[in-house]
């Protein structure tokens, strides 16, 4: 049964801003974001009515609108996500950008505490010359990165565990990618990231932790390794930097996102003559 309410008359009796409210709109009513304008004066379902009254409440206690309507855009594509997963946001589309340029052909790569699956699903769908691994420790993480990769059809093949103890060492590796928690506990950003799995935004610590770990796990690769890349925070470059030189990574390069923070540091195995095709004369 129709409500007395028109989606425009909700829309501006909402306090919510403007780009929320209209995103909670097409979440419930599936119309698209010129439909709401053009179908204004269209009255609402009484269910949707409701749901959007719920929504609305929620989201006024500080629950993101990725987790209320499922759904956040990360690289172009759709990603469904909940709360047992970071929201992906933009600054990491910077390292996929990186992946997608500078990942040699026929790589095998792994993205390590992969969440979503945004970083592994993103570059899978672009570059379909790599076989792409993902890794996560939460099995209710890799649950909707699986589903997310089955929905975007990108080759991504999933394993739990923490970090590189879940590959076996013999598995062939040439590409390292994580994301990481970074984050300080005592940061105070924390409070607005509330309703995000704790465990997937800090370490408990000095935000450098699992960095380390990862760092020194991909240290017993690296005759073979041929990048390592891991993203952290605008201000812990020159400590990411020191990581990677004290276990062997020489020269890494610390490189911005979006808004020109510090963002990801990577290292690249330099070519050497043995590596390659040259032969001097």
């Amino acid at each position: 049964m129709r409500s007395k309410i028109t989606i425009e008359q909700w829309l501006n009796e909402s306090t919510l801003p403007l780009p929320e409210k209209r995103a909670l709109v097409c979440h419930v009513t599936k119309l698209s974001q010129v439909q709401t304008i053009t179908h204004g004066d269209q009255r609402l379902w009484k269910k949707d009515l409701q749901r959007l009254n719920e929504l609305e409440a929620e989201r006024k206690t500080g629950m993101p609108i990725p987790y209320l309507t499922g759904e956040q855009e990360f690289f172009s594509h759709p990603f469904k996500v909940n709360p047992d997963v970071m929201i992906p946001r933009p600054d990491t589309e910077c390292l996929v950008e990186w992946m997608i340029e500078n990942v040699p052909e026929d790589s095998t790569v792994i993205d390590l505490g992969t969440g979503s699956g945004c970083i592994a699903i993103s570059f899978a769908l672009e570059r379909d010359d790599c076989e792409m691994l993902a890794t996560d420790i939460s099995p209710e993480a890799l649950a909707i990165a699986a589903k997310n990769a089955k929905t975007l059809g990108a080759k991504v093949k999933f394993g739990q565990g923490s970090w590189l103890d879940a590959v076996p060492f013999e598995r062939k590796l040439d590409v390292i990618v994580a994301n990481p928690p970074y984050i300080e506990p005592k940061d105070e950003h924390l409070q607005a990231l509330r309703f995000e799995p704790l465990d997937a935004l800090t370490d408990h610590n000095d935000g450098l932790d699992c960095i380390r770990t990862i760092v020194k796990q991909a240290q017993s690769r690296i005759l073979t390794l041929k990048a390592l890349a891991i993203e952290h925070g605008w201000d812990q470059g020159a400590a990411v930097r020191t990581i990677f030189t004290e276990n062997g990574f020489a020269m890494p390069t610390t490189l911005q996102d979006y808004a020109g923070n510090d963002r990801f540091t990577i290292w690249q195995r330099l070519l050497r003559f043995e590596d390659s095709d040259f032969e001097p004369d």
